[in-house]
């Protein structure tokens, strides 16, 4: 097995249990994605990003979406050491938007997110 396909493996597993979590909103579930000092900007730069553990639970959760709402796709554009480049799109159902999506994830070596940041863009 290569690293390339390890990081892969890795980055599909991260995201997999990510779905699961935007789709159940259960603090454990959340919590197991990130390492206890981690950082989830929702934008670049965000001087208000979400930091450790507890505050990416509450950040999340104050800004959570229904299970129901949404659908996501995702693609793996590639990695760098322990990071990783993903585009998705994300379809809100009703007249919500639709939102195209850059994350950059920084997974460490038991496949928690250390770092997380997104770009997102409504479609016109």
């Amino acid at each position: 097995m290569t690293k390339r396909t390890t990081a892969r493996e890795h980055v599909s597993a991260w995201m997999e249990k990510y779905e699961a979590a935007w789709t159940s909103n259960k603090s454990e579930d959340i919590r197991a994605l990130f390492t206890e000092d981690a950082r989830y900007e929702t934008r670049p730069h965000d001087p208000q990003a979400w930091q450790r553990q507890d505050g990416i639970v509450d950040g999340w959760l104050a800004a959570r979406d229904e299970p129901d709402d949404w659908t996501f796709s995702w693609e793996l554009l590639g990695t760098d050491g322990d990071t990783a480049f993903i585009q998705g799109v994300t379809t809100y159902s009703g007249e919500r938007p639709t939102y195209d999506n850059l994350w950059v994830l920084r997974l460490d070596e038991s496949g928690r997110a250390s770092a997380f940041t997104e770009w997102f863009m409504e479609r016109p």
